[in-house]
């Protein structure tokens, strides 16, 4: 089936899947088209200012009070939540990781999600999770919807097939998904098992940082971002509805699907992204920029400048800068950095950074290029260069990162990574004038 999709980023969407079925000049008339349920889901409170103010109308085949019973606990042992704080015998320090093979078992999205670092506190809808999500087979005639914040869905490795209430988005690597908070899914398998990251944003929803003096144009445009048209499921056979609320999990029957809606219209929807569609800005005489340059999505924290969660990438782009070292530089940041490789290599790293691995760099503790990437960067002709085939991104937090006993205990961790400095030797020499 090929999918449709509108473009815009933050949009008014409407959009029916039977005509006729969405209300014109109201929302909710006193019989709606079809007999279809009218129903608002709210991403903000209903006074905040119009700029941020999110929601969507719905019309359904069932309310959502028919698309939930009686709730029983469930545990998913892998899926962590902020605050979540272990004695995990772990000493202090940078980290990275193997890719994670995906084992020979079924597990599903929700299943065979592994939270590897939690930040903030779901209490107070601050802060963060990243997971990595090793998936074998399809969700079938089951939902998952997050209470606790919207899902920024990473694929590494096999495509997604992601069905919500608002409609389909297909996505594969070098490509995102963004399901908001309360949005009910499912994620199905296309072409075989699925390896990928997620954040899981507590916070304010993510958008588009503003581009200051680079005005209108470049990073990632609006126009690139495809939310879905409206799909409905019309299925009366049993399902499981799964919600995960203040960090536990929930589990009720119903004898329907959820995804349900006909038509809708409004500003809160699930949305995807092409990564390869981003704009890379960078410097054309000398230095390397920050790199919150490269920031797709931000969450802002209510404090000016500050992210509750920003999500950054490091596409194919030309380096040109003169007398400069290219690479990015050697950084303490208050800022705490998840990384992950979605394919090629990552320029500071070009070795023992694997696609399907992990970095973690967490609140002042010092990263930069390893000594191989020194000395050829310092060394190198500095024509113009390409980097290409190349898709690295970033997880970064205002709050620190706590380690899970899960990625504390992976075999994956390279135990000898921060070994890749050692090489950095003293080259202090007084008499030295290189006349720059």
């Amino acid at each position: 089936m090929t999918l449709r999709y509108m473009p815009g980023f933050g949009n008014d969407f409407e959009t029916e899947a039977l005509d006729g079925a969405l209300p014109q000049g109201q929302n909710s008339p006193q019989r709606c088209a079809y007999g279809l349920y009218a129903e608002q889901l709210s991403g903000s409170p209903f006074t905040a200012p119009r700029g941020t103010n999110e929601r969507s109308w719905l019309y359904r085949l069932r309310p959502s009070v028919q698309h939930v019973g009686r709730f029983r606990e469930i545990e998913l042992p892998h899926w962590k939540t902020a605050p979540h704080v272990v004695r995990h015998g772990r000493p202090l320090g940078q980290l990275r990781w193997d890719p994670t093979p995906i084992p020979d078992e079924p597990l599903t999205f929700l299943t065979g999600m592994r939270t590897m670092t939690t930040a903030g506190d779901v209490f107070t809808q601050a802060g963060m999770a990243a997971h990595v999500y090793l998936a074998t087979e399809s969700m079938a005639d089951e939902v998952f919807f997050n209470a606790d914040g919207e899902l920024l869905i990473v694929p590494q490795q096999g495509s997604l097939r992601l069905v919500t209430e608002l409609g389909v988005i297909a996505i594969g690597p070098a490509e995102i998904a963004v399901i908001p908070r309360g949005t009910k899914f499912k994620a199905e398998l296309i072409d075989g098992p699925s390896r990928g990251y997620v954040c899981e944003n507590y916070g304010a929803k993510f958008t588009l940082p503003d581009r200051g003096p680079i005005g209108a144009n470049c990073l990632a445009n609006p126009r690139d971002f495809k939310t879905p048209v409206a799909a409905f499921e019309d299925k009366e056979t049993p399902h499981r509805v799964i919600v995960k609320w203040c960090g536990g999990f929930h589990e009720t029957t119903i004898g329907h699907s959820p995804l349900d809606v006909v038509a809708w219209h409004g500003n809160y929807a699930p949305y995807k992204y092409d990564l390869r569609t981003f704009s890379p800005v960078g410097a054309i005489a000398f230095d390397h920029p920050d790199p919150s340059i490269f920031t797709v999505l931000t969450a802002p924290s209510g404090e000016a400048g500050t992210a509750n969660v920003d999500f950054v990438i490091f596409p194919e782009r030309w380096l040109v800068a003169e007398h400069s070292f290219r690479p990015p530089w050697y950084h303490m940041n208050i800022m705490s950095e998840f990384m992950g490789l979605i394919y090629g290599r990552y320029d500071a790293k070009e070795e023992g950074f694997l696609p399907g691995g992990m970095s973690l760099h967490n609140c002042m503790l010092p990263h930069g290029p390893d000594t191989d990437a020194f000395a050829k960067a310092s060394t190198a002709e500095l024509k113009p260069v390409k980097l290409t085939g190349t898709m690295a991104f970033m997880f970064e937090t205002r709050f620190p990162q706590q380690l899970t006993r899960y990625a504390a205990e992976l075999p994956t961790l390279q135990d000898d990574y921060p070994a890749c400095w050692n090489g950095l030797e003293k080259q202090f020499d007084k008499r030295e004038d290189t006349g720059q």
